[in-house]
């Protein structure tokens, strides 16, 4: 986007239109509403400062700024394009002091594109700010949504998009106080080709600032293939010149392929060198010669900024549906903490300490190191397909307890009985499963490194692991016993389901649910606990078509004969994750019909 001066606002030309002559004199012209300016041309706040001049920029009305020193050591430095959530946005290329961000008033914003969603960079200043917009369609039709921007000091970690450890004063110095930007998404009209966008109006309670602002589009000629939830962001190595070679299992299949890379939770940016991707021999060796990924254009590496992402460049790349992919990263400088995905059931590799750049390797000799985690990789998407079914849940859809290296997870099943039919869509099918995750309150907190890797919340995580997945069209929701043994009332994980449905309708999903599995037996599944399960059970049943389809989980999975059970030919010995017969029981019991959108 063009960036102009701010001062280009001030120079806009009102057209007139002709009144009625009246008595009293010549009709008089009625200003039309102005024509939508690039966003930049409507800046007038100044949120960022250099740390030598915190006086230059106000951002909250009482002196407070945001560190241009700590946006630069986050890798978000000015002019860069961000990929936030699936929707490329580029950062203000202003200088510190200068303006660079809007407060909404109802400003009218030209913006060009189609897609599923806009996506705005923004924060709120003295409290959470909300407000209703417009979107404007080339054909002149238009809709509404509702935007609303958290406090830029008190919002939720669990949701930003960045958090920087300083507020800069008017008054000279710093404060150690941590400053946060979030990255929101109001849904599209399918289809239509968006003109502008009118921002909203002035919020009673804060100041809702935005900084930038783009279409997103996830699903036009793709298909996710593979996926994983980033549950946390972990002490690692240290990793100095190494590479990692992950193993990772293909569902759908396709005649071109690109990785999607993310750097969540961070503090600081990570430098990808090179990367490449081959069918996986044996061991951590290649079927044949690995194919350089490149980024960006043609670019052999990336930089990836706290909180952001990369998307490899499509290659020429056949994946084969239900086959083990290498994906290798070189990590050229010294990594302490990464995002990562914790319980992989599967073993990927690790290059030795200052090997370098071993991504081209067809052997696995180069690579003596295992681990058990997923980091950095949250992605393997193919060319065509039909477009993507999400597996939202916990342990169970993650595949704790199944056989490692063996791909045996429920949504593994599922994947493998789409692709072999022709009666429904042959829809991927993304797992994104976090083991101890919860549906309404977050186990890791979305900010800091920590041995927690239990995710943020379902409700939290669902824009990122949901709503920006390629080509989503069906997302699955099963989800809730971590809730009911931490004591969260029914009603309350009643309502998180609620509010799950809810978002991914307004997205133009189909939402299916699937009823909690018993867990009796398991040390801390009271009484209390099956009460939960029982009420929440009985809502999912008859949900009042809340959701599009239900699964039966629990019926699937439990004794007949003591129904709080699970049946032992499906436990896999701690009475709450199934085995591999339980998990392939889950898979097969899917009525491949109720994924398919606009079916009842």
């Amino acid at each position: 986007m063009r960036v102009r001066r701010a001062a280009t606002a001030l120079t806009l030309l009102l057209t007139a239109t002709a009144l009625p002559a009246t008595a009293a004199g010549p009709a008089r012209a009625a200003p039309a509403a102005p024509r939508p300016l690039p966003l930049p041309a409507l800046f007038d706040s100044r949120a960022v400062s250099d740390d030598s001049r915190p006086g230059a920029a106000d951002f909250d009305g009482a002196g407070r700024s945001l560190s241009a020193q700590d946006l630069a050591a986050a890798g978000w430095t000015p002019g860069s394009v961000l990929t936030l959530d699936g929707a490329r946005l580029a950062l203000p290329r202003t200088a510190p002091g200068a303006p660079d961000n809007v407060v909404a008033h109802g400003q009218q914003v030209a913006l060009r594109g189609r897609g599923e969603a806009v996506t705005f960079l923004v924060a709120g200043t003295g409290g959470a700010a909300t407000g209703t917009g417009t979107v404007r369609y080339r054909d002149g039709s238009r809709s509404s949504y509702e935007l609303t921007a958290p406090d830029w000091r008190s919002g939720p970690l669990s949701t930003k998009a960045v958090a920087l450890p300083h507020l800069n004063n008017a008054t000279g110095g710093q404060s150690a106080e941590t400053a946060r930007l979030y990255a929101v998404s109001v849904p599209l009209r399918a289809g239509r080709a968006v003109r502008s966008v009118v921002l909203p109006t002035r919020s009673a309670a804060g100041a809702l600032h935005v900084f930038a602002v783009s279409v997103r589009d996830t699903g036009r000629g793709r298909t996710g293939s593979w996926a994983a939830s980033t549950a946390g962001y972990r002490a690692v190595g240290p990793w100095t010149d190494r590479t990692l070679r992950l193993v990772v299992h293909s569902g759908a299949g396709g005649p071109r392929a690109r990785i999607r890379l993310a750097n969540t939770f961070a503090a600081a940016p990570v430098e990808i060198a090179a990367a490449s991707i081959a069918v996986r021999g044996a061991g951590a060796a290649a079927a044949r010669a690995p194919v350089p990924l490149t980024f960006g254009g043609g670019h052999t590496g990336a930089r990836l900024p706290a909180g952001a992402e990369a998307f490899s460049d499509p290659v020429d790349f056949t994946v084969p549906a239900g086959t083990d992919l290498l994906v290798s990263l070189h990590l050229p400088g010294t990594v302490t903490a990464a995002p990562v995905h914790q319980e992989a059931a599967q073993l990927s590799y690790l290059s030795a300490a200052g090997s370098g750049d071993r991504t081209a390797d067809a052997g696995g000799t180069a690579f003596p190191e295992t681990m058990t985690s997923w980091p950095f990789l949250t992605g393997v998407d193919v060319g065509g397909g039909p477009g993507s079914v999400v597996a939202l849940g916990d342990s169970i859809t993650d595949g704790v307890k199944s056989t490692s290296g063996t791909n045996r997870r429920w949504p593994d099943v599922l994947a493998r009985r789409l692709w072999a039919q022709h009666a429904v869509p042959r829809y991927g099918v993304l797992n994104q499963g976090i083991s101890a995750n919860r549906v309404v309150t977050d186990r890791y907190p979305g900010d800091g490194i920590s041995s927690d890797t239990g995710g943020v919340s379902a409700g939290h995580r669902l824009e990122r692991d949901v709503l920006a997945q390629p080509a989503a069209r069906t997302v699955v929701v099963f989800e809730g016993i971590n809730d009911m043994r931490a004591g969260t009332p029914a009603e309350d994980l009643v309502a998180g389901l609620r509010a799950l449905a809810r978002r991914a309708h307004e997205r133009g999903l189909r939402v299916v649910v699937a009823t909690v599995a018993p867990c009796a037996g398991y040390p801390d599944c009271t009484p209390a606990v099956e009460t939960r399960r029982q009420a929440v059970n009985a809502f999912v049943r008859d949900n009042g078509g809340a959701f599009d389809a239900t699964l039966d989980f629990d019926a699937v999975l439990r004794d007949p004969q003591q129904p709080r059970r699970m049946l032992p030919a499906y436990d896999s010995g701690d009475h709450l994750h199934p085995g591999d017969a339980g998990l392939r029981a889950l898979g097969d019991s899917v009525d491949l019909r109720a994924l398919v959108p606009g079916r009842h």
